[in-house]
């Protein structure tokens, strides 16, 4: 059963999200509600990231890069 919700954005932000809706060729509406299920499926918790983390801290780059380096795209 679908239940309707009142959100409020930038009106600007809207207009662009119904143009894109638009040529993606679907509704601002249906966009929400895949977003919605992404947005509850991806429960990456605080365990989760820093596990990660902690699997990777065997991969070593070298070297130290400078600021300009990192930022380099």
């Amino acid at each position: 059963m679908l239940k309707n919700i009142t959100l409020s954005a930038d009106e600007n932000l809207i207009k662009k999200a119904r143009e894109k809706a638009m040529r993606e060729k679907t509704t601002l509406n249906e966009s929400f509600r895949q977003w919605l299920k992404q947005f509850v499926n991806s429960s990456i918790s605080n365990d989760d990231y820093h596990k990660l983390i902690e699997n990777l801290k065997y991969a070593k780059s070298g070297r130290k890069f400078s600021r300009s380096e990192m930022n380099e795209s």
